[in-house]
């Protein structure tokens, strides 16, 4: 099996926004918890000045770790073979599958359980594995109730901020043998709870991701408040971290000032209830932890974006969601109408440069430009900025750039147009012979004007141009120069 196909994400784009849209409950469940998240952050940053200097920090330190990106990626890969961690480097998705299959049959695993990964979803893990009869259970709650749907995670950091406690409460008494119909939330996490809790033991390999990879120690760093994570890495004989290649960091001291941006801006919190360091699997004198470390270092697109100076600043992204919490378009239309692993602001930047614009080009069209994300971003990525860009890139085919499918969306009909537009402004004749025709013949002008009437009142325009207007003014007003005073021009 190869990589995971993209080209549904502009294939479908259109129909699951209308879909999405029309869904009331999905919008109310998406207005509730993107206030009460922005609400959260607000409240953890109340100091405006002290916000700013550390999300200053927080940019310096990632361009300092991306400026070394080659240099510590080396230094990690050794770092962590000295603590006895297995290092593998993936250049593709496809890659990264087949490592992870190799592990596992190595060992005649049959069983994964995973704590959380947004890298494993850009590269399809799951379905890959179920492909080779290998079962692979997500222990993160949101992952676990969007596989138990059969369906993807709607948010970076809540994949099951789309559902209200009832559709989980019939999803669970649905699906999970024995259960009542309960909407207790502490009894349907119980519920999640007891059925994970066996699986922990039962599996063979444990995965997990990576939110910092520590170059100067070969530490891998997992935020988390469930612990899943830590049961998911310590548990299974075998651990598998997979880790996009941005991740890493120079030094120890790096992570605290990141953490705390990373917390404060995903969920509002000053810290999460657990974070996890691992650096190599257990010693001959330690009671539990894993045999063995695995760590897969994943490339699938990023080393073009480091190629980019601009789109580089893609991967200063910590993944904490906060520019999809506070984005008017992700609050309307939900994550899944985007279609891509990575939704909202960051992942119009991700999903392109990853999968190429022909496949994931479209989403870029869902922003309003209105600059929402950039003020949230906590290492300050110019979202609006790098959209522009790689909206640009996608209609024109520019030799100066990396990106795969650029020039893909452009289309023959709309380029004719806007040629014709550019004549018209550049023409004093034809501009004024134009518009004297559009305000002549105004109530010819059709009702239907594709998308943009589909919620929206057709234009028409008005029975006289503004210059028109002007011209009758003049001719109806006495002619006069007002004259400044002897006062006035001493």
């Amino acid at each position: 099996m190869t990589a995971p196909d993209a080209s549904h994400i502009n294939r479908n784009f259109k129909s699951r926004v209308i879909e999405a849209l029309e869904d009331q409950e999905l919008r109310n469940n998406f207005r509730g918890a993107m206030d009460f998240l922005m609400q959260k952050r607000a409240a953890m940053f109340p100091d405006p000045e002290d916000l700013e200097a550390l999300r200053h920090r927080g940019e310096q330190i990632r361009n300092r770790c991306l400026q070394q990106l080659p240099e510590l990626l080396e230094k990690l890969e050794s770092q962590c073979v000295n603590n006895g961690i297995r290092v593998h480097w993936a250049e593709t998705a496809e890659q990264a599958n087949n490592i992870i299959l190799g592990i596992m049959k190595d060992h005649q695993a049959t069983r994964m359980i995973k704590g959380k990964s947004m890298a494993s979803e850009e590269i399809g893990l799951n379905h890959f594995l179920a492909d080779h009869d290998i079962e692979a259970l997500e222990s993160d709650m949101g992952e676990y109730i969007v596989q138990l749907d059969h369906s993807t995670p709607s948010h970076i950091i809540m994949p099951a901020i789309h559902k209200n406690k009832q559709q989980i409460a019939r999803l669970f008494h649905e699906k999970i043998p024995g259960i009542d119909y309960t909407e207790d939330v502490d009894q349907l996490i119980g519920t999640g709870r007891k059925v994970l809790r066996q699986k922990f033991f039962e599996a063979d390999v444990g995965l997990s991701g990576v939110n910092f990879a520590i170059a100067e120690t070969g530490t891998l760093c997992l935020v988390e408040n469930e612990g899943n994570g830590r049961m998911s890495t310590t548990v299974p004989p075998v651990h598998i971290a997979l880790c996009g290649i941005e991740k890493v960091v120079e030094s120890l001291t790096d992570v605290p000032p990141l953490y705390r941006l990373l917390t404060r801006s995903a969920t509002g919190q000053a810290i999460t209830t657990y974070f996890n360091m691992i650096s190599g699997p257990r010693k001959p004198d330690e009671l539990d932890g894993p045999k063995e470390v695995h760590l897969v270092l994943l490339d699938n697109g990023r080393s073009r974006m480091y190629a980019d100076k601009q789109l580089q600043q893609t991967l200063r992204c910590i993944r904490c969601g906060a520019c999809m919490n506070h984005c008017p378009v992700y609050t309307k239309i939900g994550g899944h109408a985007y279609g891509s692993t990575y939704p909202g602001p960051i992942g119009q930047v991700v999903s392109p440069q990853i999968w190429g614009l022909d496949k994931a080009g479209s989403i870029t069209q869902a922003c309003s430009l209105n600059g929402a994300c950039r003020d949230a971003c906590p290492v300050n990525i110019p979202l609006p900025n790098l959209i522009r860009r790689l909206r640009h890139e996608g209609n024109i085919d520019s030799a100066d750039s990396q990106t795969l499918g650029r020039g893909s969306l452009r289309k023959p009909v709309e380029s004719l147009i806007w040629k014709f537009w550019t004549y018209l402004n550049s023409s004093p004749l034809w501009y004024r012979l134009t518009l004297w025709g559009a305000t002549r013949f105004r109530n010819l002008m059709p009702s239907s004007i594709g998308p943009w009437t589909r919620y929206r009142s057709a234009p028409r325009p008005a029975e006289k141009s503004l210059h028109e207007l002007v011209k009758a003014h003049q001719s109806q007003s006495p002619s006069h120069v007002i004259k400044p005073t002897k006062q006035e021009t001493k």
